[in-house]
């Protein structure tokens, strides 16, 4: 039986805010325009040259209930939580934290020549998992399995297999399955990835210009690019090649309650939460 090509739905332009102490950035999900792709939660892309733009970076703050994913393009984030956990990433490395049933979390961009450039993209937890013990991944560049493809694309490898199982990413064994895959195009390539029909998909181009789906739509960066149902994502470069990250994972189908870094499934989850944080119970010695 023949594979259908997943056909392009819609294309976000990303929207530009200030978070943190006073990081500018560009958000394309978790937006009033696109709330969600269940179950990814948010989407931001964060690129300048001016220090002035990212150096104040996100000092201490809290998350529960969901996993953040931050994608290092180039530069440096020094980091460190309450698990006592500290390090920086760079260009490349990969930086995946559990918030599970809580935890304090810092991200300082630091200053240098070459700016800094990347991405992070929120995951949900399902609801049997939101209190679970948090845990920390740091996934360094030389960790990720490179692979070129027949057509010329080179992918790196960060969550869930590619090529029919013969390269897979170091993250495993999640509730949703993601498939997390980092694609680079030279001119004159093109990329073909399974995706399980039912998953929710979509890729974020955020260099250069690609044609997707069966139609090839045009997409240039930086933009989000939302696919709909079928058997393979479909990609092709433009002359100038393009860069993209595909993202695509197993829908929950639960009530999302949300409250900044705050994501559970009901609103007394939410109110117990900011009760917890004001009375200083919100770090657990053992999640339940």
């Amino acid at each position: 039986m023949s594979q259908s090509s997943r056909p392009v739905v819609r294309i976000v332009q990303p929207e530009p805010v200030v978070e943190g102490a006073g990081v500018r950035l560009r958000r394309s999900l978790g937006t009033r325009a696109l709330d969600h792709l269940d179950p990814f939660l948010l989407l931001d892309h964060f690129e300048s040259a001016d220090a002035v733009d990212y150096e104040a970076g996100f000092p201490y703050h809290p998350h529960r209930g969901i996993e953040t994913v931050t994608l290092v393009r180039h530069g440096q984030v020094r980091h460190g939580d309450s698990l006592g956990h500290r390090g920086m990433i760079g260009a490349g490395d990969i930086q995946w934290m559990t918030s599970g049933s809580g935890i304090l979390h810092e991200e300082m961009p630091q200053v240098r020549p070459e700016g800094i450039a990347g991405l992070q993209l929120w995951l949900n937890l399902p609801a049997r998992d939101k209190m679970s013990r948090p845990k920390y991944r740091d996934l360094a560049a030389e960790q990720l399995v490179e692979a070129e493809t027949a057509e010329g694309a080179r992918l790196r490898m960060i969550a869930g297999e590619s090529a029919d199982g013969r390269v897979s990413g170091p993250v495993e064994g999640l509730a949703v399955a993601p498939k997390f895959v980092d694609v680079t195009l030279r001119p004159g390539t093109a990329f073909r990835e399974a995706v399980p029909r039912g998953h929710t998909a979509f890729a974020y181009v955020d260099h250069g210009a690609v044609r997707f789906g069966p139609e090839r739509t045009r997409v240039e960066a930086p933009a989000l690019v939302v696919f709909g149902e079928g058997d393979v994502v479909e990609a092709s470069a433009e002359p100038g090649g393009g860069r993209f990250l595909l993202a695509a994972a197993r829908p929950l189908g639960e009530p999302i309650a949300r409250y900044g870094p705050f994501v559970m499934n009901t609103r007394a989850e939410i109110e117990q939460t900011l009760h917890e944080l004001r009375t200083g119970s919100f770090i657990r010695e053992e999640a339940d």
